[in-house]
């Protein structure tokens, strides 16, 4: 990182960055370039590792792709707006970028945890899944974190 004073060291202080993201966008390799693709998300902070579950549909292209290639990148942010200093204009912002190697959830009960996490993540904690339609519909894959990163650049840093 070059920019080192805006780098964030602590574990804890990465993981609320990355608990503090509405959503975060999923990185993947293909064979034409990288793709990269806005998901909701659930964190788990309960292992050995900080893993994240998403959900998307059984089809598709980050189907195809991370069936070919399970490593990926995951970037969330927190914009805090412009801010004017006296060496011109300069953006002040929280983010994570993380890696790791992501995995189909096959597990019933993972799958609802999974979806759980995703669901109060988004602010509804209530919903009972175990009823829900679309649950034949959706896919829901495990990242393991493996290297995690944070940097900000916060009111009043510079």
């Amino acid at each position: 990182m070059r920019r080192k004073n805006r780098e964030v060291t602590d574990m804890n202080e990465i993981l609320d960055i990355l608990r503090s993201c509405d959503t975060i966008r999923l990185g993947l390799t293909g064979a034409d370039g990288p793709y990269v693709v806005p998901v909701s998300f659930g964190l788990d902070l309960g292992g050995e590792k900080p893993v994240v579950y998403f959900h998307c549909a059984r089809k598709g292209m980050k189907v195809d792709l991370l069936a070919s290639d399970k490593r990926v990148c995951i970037e969330g942010d927190i914009f805090l707006g412009y801010e004017v200093e006296t060496h011109g204009i300069t953006t002040r912002y929280e983010s994570a970028i993380d890696f790791g190697e992501c995995e189909v959830v096959e597990d019933d009960a993972e799958i609802l945890k999974g979806l759980q996490l995703i669901c109060e993540h988004c602010g509804f904690e209530d919903v009972p899944l175990d009823t829900c339609w679309g649950l034949s519909a959706v896919r829901i894959y495990r990242i393991t974190l493996d290297a995690i990163t944070g940097k900000r650049n916060l009111p009043g840093s510079e």
